[in-house]
């Protein structure tokens, strides 16, 4: 299916211009990390997580409220089991687990609580759990940069980590002024990283597509410069891009209005990572193969000259 047939927009002339940008606004988060600090979430800081159960089911909503109202801020609440049981996920807290069931049990008078467990999420399973997650995203970097090696050349793959650290950086810098100013909750947890690998896999996948039309335009467009087939590439797979990153897009938004809470972070971080991903795959990756291109050129002219 083509939206655009044809269309010739020249979108490498300006790539050192948006480079230019996007290395202002990466430099900018990685100085804002420091300056703001990070929010980690119950799984990487430690809490409390209770399980629980009502005489009928209870809104989700009623039960963060109450715990808000005692001062304990990013609670978790999942139902689990039967229809009216629930987790409640803390961090740790000066409320004693007694003021926490009060709480509840205050804000929802028609339906009395019956607290079923509590157990304790330790600090140190948490700084495992950070551990094993930072060692997941660099797996998933050699394992990408090695695919792509094989499947094209190596400076594809430098020219696809590149655009995906842009994306990762990009995407935890807006996430971090989101979470600072109130906007939004996103507070570094698994759901947190689980966004933001995904948001690395579709990143890949655009950035995969436009390489291989630049490879099969290289053999097409023989004698062109580099640049003319880069951009060509660009413009064949615009219609993919749109249709592709439209309907993520779709289904982002309807989990942003519709999900709640829990699903929320997950979903805004999406947003922004495909958003991201397109860009990267158009002014960043593009941008690095040109570079990579003309510096050969330039260096095989002297050489002959």
């Amino acid at each position: 299916m083509q939206i655009f047939h044809k269309t010739n927009f020249d979108f490498v002339s300006k790539r050192r211009i948006f480079l230019t940008l996007s290395v202002i606004i990466i430099l900018g988060g990685i100085l804002l990390i420091p300056i703001l600090g990070l929010d980690y979430g119950i799984d990487f800081e430690g809490g409390i997580e209770l399980a629980v159960k009502f005489e009928k089911p209870i809104n989700t909503e009623r039960i963060r409220s109450a715990v808000s109202e005692i001062g304990i801020q990013g609670a978790e609440i999942k139902s689990f089991g039967a229809e009216s049981q629930y987790v409640i996920r803390i961090k740790k807290s000066t409320n004693p687990i007694s003021n926490i069931v009060d709480a509840i049990n205050k804000a929802t008078p028609e339906s009395e609580m019956t607290l079923l467990k509590v157990d304790e999420i330790g600090a140190k399973i948490g700084t495992e759990l950070r551990n094993q997650a930072i060692l997941a995203m660099i797996i998933a970097f050699v394992l990408m940069l090695v695919y792509i090696a094989f499947r094209f050349e190596f400076v594809y793959g430098l020219g696809a980590i590149f655009a995906i650290l842009h994306d990762i950086v990009m995407t935890f810098t807006v996430a971090l002024v989101l979470h600072k100013s109130g906007i939004a909750t996103l507070e570094i947890n698994q759901t947190f990283l689980a966004a933001m690998l995904t948001v690395i896999g579709y990143s890949i996948n655009n950035t995969v597509i436009i390489f291989d039309r630049i490879r099969e335009n290289i053999g097409i467009m023989k004698g062109k410069p580099f640049i003319n087939i880069a951009n060509t590439s660009i413009n064949e797979t615009l219609s993919r891009t749109i249709i592709t990153v439209t309907t993520v897009l779709l289904v982002l938004i309807t989990l942003i209005i519709f999900g709640g809470p829990v699903l929320l972070p997950f979903a805004l971080i999406m947003t922004l990572g495909t958003l991201l991903g397109v860009y990267s795959s158009i002014y960043i990756s593009s941008s690095f193969i040109i570079w990579f291109q003309e510096r050969k050129e330039r260096k095989k002219s002297l050489k002959n000259a």
